[in-house]
């Protein structure tokens, strides 16, 4: 007897999000999550796990803080950076009154996360040069209590230019928080806008040990905001959202030799994205696109044909949303040099 009928209409309705793992596949050479090849060892401090762990570690929020150069009050962690989108919907959001914001293509959790909680989604499309369209975005501001902006933005890799998120900051003010989604922003940490914080209250930023970090599967994140917002937003997290073990590794992730690890590797990983796009660039009906994360898109003529050989040949890459376009993940050098020289046979096939 099937229990469908029981789910809420909206569960019943929605179309998960199809998350790298969801999609499957038997790959050699994973290029489709944007996850970090580097497999980081870190051992458990083996702290006693008859007890619970604490809401917010005082330890993993004071290194995270120290990183990101904010105050601990302006910290909040959690099972990645996905918990801290349902978080700010959560709070914020009254079902089926309010509305987010976003501006596709972009990451797909913004709308399924609302979708999830009944709340409405308006969606302002980025420009041809995929840029804010802040006209647009003016107009839609009726009832929008959340404008999600991912920078750099996933799947095209692009920064939203800093002048324009100032304008979206000032346009919103008392209107509607600006959360800015930085999970790559550890590949460029420069482009941030956590420097705002303090101007704009209603500045909200998302980041993640899951990339840059190489801890994808430890699943922790951190929201930076005012201590205002983050003090709404612990009225709403479970009562103890990292574990233990999570705890301790971020803190050593987090550490002055961890962190002088993670630049190490973001060098590497920014040397094989030149070295993917250039060997990219060679083939023909393809182009390139400049990206600042760990991750670069191209458009190509046939590009269902070159990925489905990819697939079958063990090469995992990601489709997108975008006209013709494949993302491929950044990964070691061996790993570009096999998937550079199996297209370099498929397109002179």
């Amino acid at each position: 007897m099937s229990l469908k009928h029981l789910a809420r209409k909206t569960v019943q309705n929605i179309k998960p999000y199809q998350s790298a793992r969801r999609i499957g596949g038997q790959g050699d050479i994973w290029l489709n999550a944007n996850e970090s090849p580097f497999s980081n060892e870190y051992e458990y401090q083996q702290s006693p796990l008859n007890r619970y762990s604490d809401c917010q570690p005082k330890a993993v929020i004071s290194a995270y803080a120290a990183y990101a150069k904010v105050r601990n009050g302006q910290v909040l962690t959690s099972r990645g950076a996905d918990e801290g989108i349902e978080l700010l919907i959560r709070t914020f959001c009254e079902a089926k009154e309010d509305s987010i914001l976003y501006c596709p293509p972009t990451y797909g959790m913004y709308s399924i996360s609302a979708e999830t909680f009944d709340v409405k989604i308006k969606t302002v499309p980025l420009t041809d040069a995929w840029t804010l369209d802040l006209p647009a975005i003016a107009e839609q501001l009726d009832t929008v209590k959340l404008v999600f902006v991912c920078s750099p933005n996933n799947p095209t890799g692009n920064l939203i230019p800093r002048e324009q998120i100032i304008e979206l900051l000032e346009m919103t003010k008392n209107r509607a928080l600006v959360v800015m989604d930085e999970a790559y922003i550890d590949f460029c940490l420069d482009q941030s806008t956590v420097d705002l914080l303090d101007d704009y209250a209603h500045l909200v930023i998302l980041r993640t040990l899951s990339k840059a970090f190489a801890l994808a599967g430890l699943r922790c994140g951190f929201t930076l905001a005012n201590p205002e917002v983050i003090e709404l937003l612990l009225k709403v997290i479970a009562p103890y959202p990292v574990p233990v073990p999570v705890a301790d590794i971020a803190v050593q992730a987090l550490s002055e030799a961890g962190r002088a690890k993670t630049k190490y590797q973001v060098l590497e990983l920014s040397a094989n994205r030149a070295y993917l796009q250039a060997g990219l660039s060679q083939f023909p009906n393809t182009k390139v696109h400049d990206g600042y994360g760990n991750y670069i898109l191209i458009q190509c003529e046939d590009s269902q044909r070159i990925f489905q050989a990819l697939w079958e040949n063990g090469i995992i890459v990601r489709q997108t949303p975008i006209k013709n376009g494949l993302r491929f993940t950044i990964g070691n050098r061996d790993e570009c040099e096999k998937t550079l020289a199996f297209l370099r046979t498929l397109f002179n096939a």
